[in-house]
């Protein structure tokens, strides 16, 4: 299971881009996952200072966000999404839900949160804007 969706659907360019998103990202498909993103996008996961972005300013364009992921997406054995609800207006999508991490040792962790989309008139993702909390998530460390 890469992407597990039990959230409303439709046709709406921002829950495409998103999906199309969390598909390469459970394949491991870096440079399909980087097409996805404007030239100029950012990347906030999660938003603000964190372990991942320490200034809290996010990762810009496509050299920051490449680094984004040999960072954190690289790290993982795998990663999957399960999508509870979704809920599109204008040019953005707020998803909820899960995104599980199966670490190299074998342990994993879930980590809760809304997943904000935005993108141009061309499809491509202008931000990715992730609400999590990092506590939250490592209390979930576990086994495998």
């Amino acid at each position: 299971m890469g992407v597990e969706w039990s959230a409303p659907d439709g046709d709406h360019p921002a829950r495409a881009a998103s999906r199309r998103s969390m598909d390469a990202v459970s394949r491991g498909a870096k440079d399909e996952w980087l097409a996805l993103f404007a030239p100029d996008a950012v990347v906030e996961d999660p938003v603000g200072p964190s372990i991942f972005d320490p200034d809290g300013k996010g990762h810009h364009g496509h050299h920051g966000i490449s680094a984004f992921w040999d960072t954190t997406i690289a790290n993982a054995r795998r990663i999957t999404f399960s999508v509870r609800d979704s809920f599109a207006a204008g040019d953005e999508v707020a998803n909820v839900g899960t995104i599980t991490s199966f670490l190299p040792d074998g342990s994993r962790v879930d980590t809760e949160g809304v997943f904000v989309y935005r993108v141009g008139p061309d499809g491509l993702i202008r931000s990715m804007r992730a609400f999590w909390e990092f506590d939250r998530a490592m209390a979930t460390l576990r086994p495998s």
